[in-house]
C-alpha cells in the first residue's frame, strides 16, 4: 500500500479540469429548484440616483 499523506503534484491542465468540474457542478446545485436561500450570486442593481433638477435655483425663476 503506497497511500500518500500529502496532495499529489498535478499539472495546471488537471488543475484546470478539476476547477471547471468544481464550477459545473456548484452551477447545477443552484439551478435546482427550492434552492433559492441558498443563493451565491445576487442581482445587480443600478448605483445611480437619480439627480435633482436644480434648474429653478440656478436661474432663479420663480
Amino acid at each position: 500500500m503506497t497511500e500518500n499523506k500529502e496532495p499529489r503534484k498535478i499539472d495546471l491542465a488537471e488543475a484546470m479540469r478539476q476547477k471547471l468540474q468544481q464550477k459545473k457542478q456548484q452551477q447545477q446545485n443552484a439551478n435546482k429548484p427550492g434552492m433559492m436561500g441558498n443563493q451565491q450570486t445576487k442581482t445587480l442593481k443600478s448605483q445611480n440616483n437619480k439627480k435633482p433638477n436644480n434648474q429653478r435655483r440656478r436661474t432663479g425663476g420663480s
